[in-house]
């Protein structure tokens, strides 16, 4: 880890909705000081590229019933490394207050007096309908919006949901882990007076290559997300505002959406051509399987510009081997007149 200090802090850090393009300047700043890095399953991986290499990374998350530490764990680990002095970034995904367990996360630091700061995040609450073509607001369908979890403390002894009052209210109503609960919230919806024919949207994986997106009637979508085989994590999107979907879909429609590609180009030489991919809708998995380096022996080349007069063509085989034989031709005092004489191709 690179520096540990007698103070130490911790930056609850929002790493949005699963597109690292997403997460927001301070977060990344954030990323960037950070000595430890404690993330959850829901925080994009490509962010720890952007981390000192001297950070350590500490996976902490939870999916469904399988938790890699518990939430008091988090709690302890938190405290521990910011007692030692280290500047501590707990990403989580979407924004650390909506349903991530943040408040909870500083009532700890507070008790423990470890300094702290919140960094916001993008809600997949708002980016997942957004990259299904799906506005949470309209002037002519919704002009309110609910945020609701979908999964409530498993140890409350009542609901806290009040399913009368989100039907009266009308607009738009978005529920957050709660695919596996998908009936009882249609069945609550129904039940406090919501009609049938309401339109419904899931968002799984959204903002991602992975996104996948399922739309029907409220009594109908249990039956089309079974067929479709979606499974957690997803937002749920209850409204008026999904049946405009049809025309402002765009995320969707990229030509490599839902294609996996392995780029076994060098590292260095491979964010260009993911970036291009990636914006045509594939998945990268970056692979590479071969390391640029400089020769340990440079005298053959250095004889083969020394005497450059005597050939009729120079070939190059690839853009690396423009690069490091001008390297050299420049080392030694030469420049681009030394090939006045040559043809070259590549």
């Amino acid at each position: 880890m690179s520096h540990k200090n007698k103070n130490g802090k911790v930056f609850l850090v929002g790493a949005g909705p699963g597109d690292p393009g997403l997460i927001t300047v301070k977060g990344m700043e954030c990323i960037r000081q950070a000595d430890v890095l404690i993330y959850d399953y829901l925080a994009s991986p490509a962010l720890l590229k952007y981390a000192s290499e001297n950070a350590k990374s500490i996976y902490v998350g939870k999916k469904g019933g399988d938790h890699t530490l518990s939430q008091n764990g988090i709690n302890k680990l938190l405290v521990e490394k910011a007692e030692k002095g280290f500047v501590v970034t707990r990403l989580k995904g979407g924004d650390p207050f909506i349903f991530g367990r943040g408040g909870e996360e500083v009532e700890v630091l507070i008790k423990a007096q470890i300094p702290f700061e919140i960094v916001p995040g993008v809600t997949s609450a708002a980016a997942a309908p957004a990259y299904a073509g799906i506005p949470l607001t309209h002037r002519k369908y919704a002009s309110a919006v609910t945020f609701v979890t979908g999964h409530e403390d498993p140890d409350k002894e009542k609901s806290d949901i009040d399913w009368e009052s989100l039907v009266r209210g009308g607009g738009t109503i978005v529920f957050l882990m709660g695919v596996k609960n998908l009936p009882l919230i249609a069945r609550q919806l129904m039940n406090c007076g919501m009609s049938p024919d309401k339109s419904v949207a899931l968002v799984r994986w959204g903002t991602t290559p992975k996104q996948m997106t399922v739309t029907g009637r409220l009594d109908t979508i249990v039956n089309h997300v079974k067929k479709a085989g979606l499974k957690p994590p997803a937002v749920i999107i209850v409204g008026d505002v999904v049946n405009l979907r049809a025309e402002m879909k765009w995320f969707e429609n990229r030509p490599l959406m839902g294609k996996k590609i392995l780029v076994t180009r060098s590292r260095e030489q491979a964010s260009n051509m993911v970036k291009a991919l990636s914006d045509l809708g594939a998945e990268c998995l970056d692979c590479p399987v071969i390391k640029i380096v400089q020769p340990d022996d440079t005298a053959p080349l250095n004889t083969a510009i020394e005497n450059l007069s005597s050939y009729d063509w120079l070939i190059f085989t690839s853009v690396n081997g423009v690069k490091f034989f001008f390297d050299r031709l420049y080392a030694l005092g030469r420049d681009i007149r030394s090939l006045s004489n040559l043809n070259t191709a590549s």
